[in-house]
């Protein structure tokens, strides 16, 4: 019989959760590598839970970034 260590999840501060909090194109996200650390499991357990209850999210609540290949013009846009 195999022990799974216990991970102890102690409330962050408020500085610390804030500054997990990105704002990209004007709406405040959290990436999943960062969620996955504050509930203490690993970012690949996260995703797997997410999918498996989709139905419980607000559709405006999970997204992709997409990276694009091609040329960066000088304001950041991909041309």
């Amino acid at each position: 019989m195999s022990k799974k260590s216990i991970i102890q999840t102690i409330p962050p501060d408020d500085e610390i959760l804030a500054s997990k909090i990105y704002v990209i194109r004007k709406q405040k996200v959290m990436l999943d590598r960062d969620l996955a650390h504050l509930y203490g499991v690993e970012t690949k357990v996260l995703k797997q839970s997410v999918r498996r209850n989709m139905d419980r999210f607000p559709e405006e609540f999970i997204f992709n970034l997409l990276f694009f290949k091609g040329k960066m013009d000088s304001y950041g846009i991909y041309v």
